[in-house]
């Protein structure tokens, strides 16, 4: 002989729900609005401390322990949201601070040069050691050296060098994009030093990675980035 019996939910204490009906309250719920606060978990414990087994209380230790872990989430959770403003406020300030070099020359580490308007070029050349004499030749886009300049001896310290948009032959060469190379000997050594060129800055934009760099356009369609740059002039 069979017999079916049929069950139903027990009531619970207030307070107290199945996990089953808060899965299916969760699933209801729109994004973002699952988030415990402190009065929560107060009231969810406090309930909790009600309903406790009388011959098992929970210990004031293990009531202190889960109140610190909770303080001590909201506080790393308050301290991230902290850290994303700052992130946010700094990447503006960055902006801010791009945006202000717009029409202003800055230097590029063996950056193009970008010949605009038959203007001159210019840069510095670093010598710490000081030239017994130096070479500075001026390639085209195919790499045709245009204009070869010579220079004398140079005393230690930042040389500066201008290209006037010429071939050696003096015919005007047509705006684009050119390249430098220097060379010289210094103490009858040779050497190949570092060298800046100066460009004008047309435009800034966020690079959009995941450190959120700014890129300056500076002409010939050529960018470089905000922390790349080693000097700024008007």
């Amino acid at each position: 002989m069979t017999s079916t019996a049929t069950t139903s939910k027990a009531p619970l204490p207030n307070g107290i729900v199945r996990y089953s009906d808060y899965v299916a309250d969760q699933k209801n719920k729109p994004a973002g609005s699952t988030t415990m606060g402190q009065g929560a978990f107060m009231t969810l414990f406090t309930t909790q401390l009600r309903n406790q087994d009388p011959t098992d209380p929970v210990k004031n230790e293990a009531f202190v322990a889960q109140l610190a872990q909770f303080s001590q989430l909201e506080a790393t959770t308050a301290m991230q949201t902290s850290l994303n403003t700052m992130v946010g406020n700094q990447s503006s300030d960055r902006m801010l601070t791009s945006a202000a070099l717009i029409g202003k020359k800055v230097g590029i580490p063996a950056g193009p040069a970008v010949l605009t308007n038959a203007q001159p070029v210019t840069g510095t050349i670093s010598l710490p050691s000081g030239a017994d004499g130096l070479k500075v030749q001026v390639s085209d886009s195919q790499g045709t050296v245009v204009r070869s300049m010579i220079y004398g001896p140079q005393t230690p310290g930042n040389m500066n060098f201008s290209w006037d948009g010429l071939s050696d032959n003096g015919a005007q060469q047509p705006d684009g994009t050119y390249s430098f190379a220097i060379s010289g000997t210094s103490g009858g050594a040779n050497i190949t030093p570092n060298y800046n060129t100066m460009a004008a800055v047309t435009s800034v934009t966020s690079s959009g990675d995941a450190n959120n760099s700014w890129l300056l356009g500076v002409g010939g369609g050529k960018t470089v980035t905000l922390n790349s740059l080693t000097q700024i002039t008007n």
